[in-house]
């Protein structure tokens, strides 16, 4: 229930691509500032003016804070990522030490409900824009409602996974006058919503492919493919915290019809290339026959066939800086970016359980085992930079052969100024291992028709990426249980999806999945009352730090709570409706013993 008491929320405005609102730093919540010329009489009058505001509402998720939330949130607490070493700060320090402090600036919710009040404005304001201008139609205004209430559903699922109990709110604030206070609802109401805002947008929002052959707006804006893959998403996480078979039923129909209009759409403009013998339901990119790292990731070739929903960075009027910066350059002289890929990159385990070793790959005949960083094969190296999404290079193909001793030498030939580089929020692999993570989950260690199933798409993923005269690829009988079978899920797409803000989310379903007592109706209790983690997460987690220091950090994850940020002191200050997690306090140490 929304209360009116305490403080006074400061509303919000929009930043557009054409149409450039200040915005003010300050971290109340849903702090964002409107001016006369988005919510006046003098606007909304127009379907160019609806049109103006959807971009904004896209434009809102490129903002640094956003893209930096989803790089820290999904990956940097993760086993994948380690502080650049000489690069000083206290606060990923602490992030690394597993000392979350309800101070630090990473735990703002602030980026994310800028882009929903963004959402809410506009399912607001556009009904009366069709009573205005006739060329604003019915038809116009349901297509821009599914994508607000889309692009909504997806920011409240990044607040839920980093937070897990959030506020909701489904109505825009935009007016000062407007004094309104929210607690935290739970996940169970949070993501119902999503689910039921995502069904209503599938309704009207525009096919995968709509827009055109290479329109940027396919993968750009949210389209059908996207709103599935939002929903694949939502499903496979509640389904691993609830262990309810129905989610993990939906998420197979969800990613079924991902396949499904991406192989329409593939046959509908690239006759040429079907039935070449390379090409499959799945229509990847292979590393045998063309260069997989270069057509998804280099920014040259803009959008990917294989991507569903990319964050468009033109480097002219928008550079993805927060990317750069973490991974490539952290400033225009600088050798490395703040972050750096972990140890566990940095050579294969050949005779480690293929499933999760204490590295990554398994075997050097990976193509993504070289290309996804530099200098692989340096056993002695504690960090690695992060080859994948900053490269400018041409394709290291030419070094990836069973004989060879060292990856690639780091290279700084990339452009700093005007940084163009996509950021892909969901591609055809990642849905394919979704799909094989529910089958495993739903499935015993006597249903061998699920466990192969899950299999086969593993091995689809896996097997893109191997040298075609590789003989140690995936064979299904070392995967028999169920147990075996989920590790492979968990290590493939560790294999596939480094770096892309996916690690943390993917342990930490794969936590939830062994925890008995979690209770998504309720918010979050002290910490005696709350399900104790899964042992194996831990492990997992400290598998990035140097031998001894895993063991003195480990303790800090032994509760539910835990797997979720702090709600910032500021937030707090001015909500005495929010509760803090109850693991996390300002008092908290900083040191690792």
């Amino acid at each position: 229930m929304i209360t009116n008491n305490i403080k006074k929320i400061i509303v919000g405005g929009l930043t557009c691509f054409g149409l450039a609102v200040g915005l003010s730093s300050c971290t109340d919540f849903l702090t964002i500032y409107p001016t006369d010329r988005i919510v006046g009489e003098n606007f909304w009058k127009t379907k160019a003016d609806v049109d103006q505001m959807v971009d904004g509402c896209y434009h809102s998720m490129l903002s640094g804070d956003v893209q930096t939330n989803a790089i820290i949130w999904g990956a940097y607490r993760s086993d994948e990522l380690v502080k650049l070493s000489d690069y000083t700060s206290t606060t990923l320090d602490n992030i690394s030490a597993l000392n979350l402090l309800p101070t630090m600036g990473y735990c703002s919710w602030e980026s994310f409900y800028k882009v929903i009040n963004n959402c809410n404005i506009v399912l607001n304001h556009a009904p009366e824009v069709m009573e205005l201008d006739p060329e604003f139609t019915e038809g116009d205004y349901q297509v821009v409602r599914a994508q607000m209430l889309a692009l909504r559903s997806l920011c409240y699922f990044y607040l839920v996974r980093a937070f897990r109990d959030v506020p909701y709110i489904s109505h825009s604030i935009e007016d000062d006058t407007q004094v309104e206070t929210l607690p935290q609802s739970s996940p169970a109401e949070v993501l119902q919503h999503c689910l039921d805002d995502l069904q209503e947008a599938r309704k009207y929002i525009m096919k995968s492919g709509g827009y055109g052959e290479y329109d940027w707006r396919n993968w750009g804006y949210i389209t059908t493919d996207a709103v599935d893959a939002i929903m694949a998403d939502i499903y496979l996480w509640r389904g691993s915290m609830t262990h309810d078979n129905a989610d993990y039923q939906n998420v197979v129909a969800c990613v079924d019809r991902v396949v499904a209009a991406k192989d329409a759409y593939y046959k509908k403009y690239h006759t040429d290339k079907i039935g070449t013998g390379e090409e499959d339901q799945y229509h990847l990119y292979t590393y045998n026959t063309g260069d997989a790292l270069f057509e998804v990731f280099h920014p040259s070739y803009g959008n990917s066939r294989e991507s569903i929903l990319e964050w468009q960075f033109n480097g002219i009027t928008n550079s993805n800086t927060a990317l750069e910066n973490h991974y490539y350059k952290r400033d225009k002289n600088a050798t490395n970016g703040t972050m750096m890929a972990s140890k566990i990159f940095n050579t294969v385990e050949a005779t480690a359980n293929k499933q999760q070793g204490q590295k990554v790959f398994y075997t050097k005949n990976d193509y993504r085992y070289w290309n996804n960083v530099y200098e692989a094969e340096n056993a002695e190296a504690e960090e690695l930079a992060i080859r994948k999404m900053v490269f400018a290079e041409g394709s290291s193909l030419s070094i990836l052969l069973p004989t060879a001793t060292a990856g690639m030498a780091k290279r700084s030939s990339r452009d700093y100024d005007n940084f163009r580089q996509n950021w892909i929020v969901y591609r055809i692999t990642d849905l394919m291992l979704m799909k094989a993570e529910a089958l495993v989950a739903m499935s015993t260690d006597a249903d061998t028709d699920n466990l192969t199933n899950a299999f086969n798409l593993v091995q689809v993923v896996n097997k893109r990426s191997m040298l075609k005269t590789a003989k140690d690829t995936l064979n299904v009988t070392d995967y028999a249980t169920k147990d075996a079978m989920e590790l492979l899920v968990l290590a493939e797409r560790e294999r596939e999806l480094c770096f892309e803000g996916k690690r943390w989310w993917d342990l930490v379903r794969y936590c939830y999945r062994g925890m008995d007592g979690v209770d998504i109706t309720q918010t979050m209790k002290t910490p005696p009352a709350a399900p104790a983690l899964r042992k194996t997460m831990t492990e997992f987690i400290t598998r990035k730090y140097k031998a001894g220091e895993g063991d003195a950090v480990s303790y800090k994850m032994d509760s539910e709570p835990y797997l979720y940020w702090p709600v910032s002191e500021s937030e707090l200050k001015v909500n005495n409706q929010l509760k803090q997690n109850p693991v996390w306090i300002q008092e908290k140490t900083t040191s690792k013993n």
